[in-house]
């Protein structure tokens, strides 16, 4: 289970931070009224690293770029260059602003506008540091024009012109790689340092140069030398945080931009299709931006396969959470007939989300599979058999099946007892052990994991299977009721398919 070295305290602290506009320079929101496929979005940034997921084409770049054109040093055809003729989608469209610069306005926000008209951009622009790393920098340096003049026997660069790695660099390389670099040196080629080349040294103390670098460790080395040196309060754009790195350095990064937010209040905005890079953030710093619509809180790119229909199941059930999942997938497994591999089961991090996602996806007309939503019993959410949007029972999840398998427990303890992996004996002892467990718990999230605990740590995913499954074998009444309402949906074993090649 994945384990940030990011305390809750310090996501809290920065929340706050954003939250009491405790900033010199910031960028709190953004409107976009027109770009490219989205129209009439806002995105806010309530915390200071924003990560933006998508599939290819769903609009994380135009976000990203939206971001950046609000600052005058960036050029907006660096993001949104016009091609003649054949940009003419380009005309009215229009991006808003809310912004911090106390430069400006000490004790309010300022309010800006970006829009191209009449083939140019007419921007209110705000000054601030930003730097912008592009795709661009994982090419390998043997494939970089630019450095071309270095791969030469003759190549030689004078001392006045070689730097080593300061120590901050540095230890933000070493934790992100897990790579000493601290003899690792940076060289400028030419005399205004436009151009650079990395070095370094390996175990047996033998030099060489970026051109045996990996592209990962090259990027994340530039990267971090642009970051430590630009001015507190910066902007910084990624795309595809993860491009050239391994899964472990990727989370490491995106922890490492976190710290920067702490020690120089940058702020940083960056794209990715990697589940990893958002595992540090909480669930307000992750926009999902799929075909024009934008959806907030952590989905898995799984998930985000799903909302833009390039899952190959027939049908797609939207659900809150991991909790739901599993008990809705049970409940599908106890529906004779049902051809279970057609069917993809997503949750979503939130009634809100999945119910939003799910009326999306079935009016997509590129969709071709169709979905249904299942919330849970106290979602605020409207059910509705004829949007295809189900509720479980009871009011929570969680204590919903620990409650009816224990109100059941005298006539099911024997078969739970061998589900837990323990003995058919055993079963005396279970209920005294789950009216102690339900008595002193205060978070039902947590029950499963106190019972498995209290049985000779069993764990959790075996506790929460083994109830969910008694409680569908006991409620097969409701498992019916659903069946009715959701049958003409569900894919059959019988159903002929054509094969997918």
């Amino acid at each position: 289970m994945f384990q940030s070295e990011i305390r809750t305290s310090q996501i809290n602290d920065l929340l706050e931070k954003v939250r009491n506009k405790n900033y010199s320079k910031y960028l709190l929101k953004l409107m976009i009224e027109k770009a490219r496929s989205i129209n009439n979005k806002t995105i806010d940034f309530e915390f200071p690293v924003t990560a933006i997921v998508g599939p290819n084409g769903g609009g994380k770049s135009t976000i990203a770029g939206a971001a950046a054109i609000l600052y005058k040093d960036i050029a907006p055809a660096q993001f949104f260059a016009k091609s003649g003729a054949y940009d003419s989608s380009m005309q009215n469209w229009k991006i808003e602003y809310e912004a911090i610069d106390k430069s400006q306005k000490n004790n309010d926000t300022l309010r800006r506008t970006a829009k191209y008209h009449n083939l140019k951009w007419a921007r209110n622009t705000l000054d601030r540091n930003v730097l912008i790393f592009g795709v661009i920098r994982t090419v390998p340096a043997a494939e970089r024009k630019e450095l071309r003049r270095c791969v030469s026997n003759n190549f030689h660069v004078s001392a006045d012109r070689i730097e080593n790695l300061s120590d901050i660099v540095a230890n933000s390389v070493s934790s992100i790689l897990d790579k000493d670099v601290s003899d690792f040196k940076h060289m400028k080629i030419d005399s205004h340092g436009n151009v650079t080349l990395l070095s370094g040294v390996n175990s047996q103390g033998d030099s060489f140069s970026e051109f045996h670098f990996g592209a990962g460790e090259s990027s994340v080395i530039r990267m971090v030398l642009g970051l430590e040196s630009a001015e507190d309060s910066s902007l910084v754009i990624i795309e595809e945080i993860e491009n050239g790195l391994h899964p472990v350095a990727t989370v490491r990064m995106v922890e490492y931009l976190i710290e920067l937010a702490e020690r120089k209040k940058i702020q940083t905005i960056f794209t990715t299709h990697s589940n990893d890079a958002l595992a540090p953030l909480p669930s307000n710093a992750i926009w999902a931006s799929v075909n024009g619509e934008l959806y907030k809180g952590k989905l898995d790119i799984k998930s985000l396969r799903a909302i833009s229909g390039q899952v190959n199941s027939d049908l797609v059930v939207f659900v809150e959470d991991e909790f739901a999942e599993i008990w809705v997938r049970t409940i599908f497994s106890f529906i004779e007939g049902v051809a279970f591999d057609a069917i993809s089961f997503h949750p979503m991090k939130g009634d809100g989300t999945a119910v939003r996602v799910h009326k999306n996806h079935n009016v997509d007309p590129s969709v071709t599979q169709r979905s249904i939503c299942i919330i849970d019993g106290d979602s605020e959410q409207s059910h509705s058999d004829a949007n295809l949007i189900f509720r479980l029972p009871g009011d929570c999840p969680e204590t919903k099946v620990y409650d009816d398998v224990l109100g059941n427990i005298d006539n099911i303890s024997g078969e739970l007892a061998v589900s837990l992996l323990k003995p058919y004996e055993y079963e005396s002892k279970l209920k005294d052990i789950m009216e102690s467990v339900r008595n002193t718990n205060r978070d039902p999230h947590l029950l499963y994991s106190q019972l498995g605990k209290k049985i000779g740590f069993i764990s959790e995913a075996r506790v929460k299977e083994a109830l969910i499954t008694i409680w569908c074998r006991i409620n097969l009444d409701y498992i019916e009721m659903l069946h009715q309402k959701i049958s003409d949906h569900l894919p059959k074993e019988s159903d002929e398919r054509e094969i997918k090649r």
